[in-house]
């Protein structure tokens, strides 16, 4: 758990107000979507794979993405589904 503890203090250093942790089943897919806040994240368990302007990048375990507010987007999730922990940012 030490990489998350170093996230969330990272996260806390980055100015993000929210943070927790979200979780999604398993080959679960949320259409095109965007939220009004920004997004720092880091996966801690299974994968996502998020389709931004036609590019699918794979996230596994370890790995961080961002997101600005408004970013357009397709989630798709892992065979074991995904849990990640998570600051959002409004703006």
């Amino acid at each position: 758990m030490t990489d998350a503890i170093r996230f969330e203090a990272q996260l806390k250093a980055e100015g993000y107000p929210e943070i927790r942790f979200n979780q999604y089943q398993p080959n679960q897919h949320n259409p095109e979507h965007e939220h009004p806040f920004d997004v720092h994240a880091l996966v801690v368990e299974g994968e996502i794979t998020l389709t931004v302007a036609g590019k699918a990048t794979r996230y596994g375990v370890g790995d961080e993405f961002k997101m600005a507010a408004g970013c357009r987007h397709v989630e798709h999730i892992g065979p074991q589904g995904v849990r990640y922990l998570v600051g959002r940012r409004p703006r």
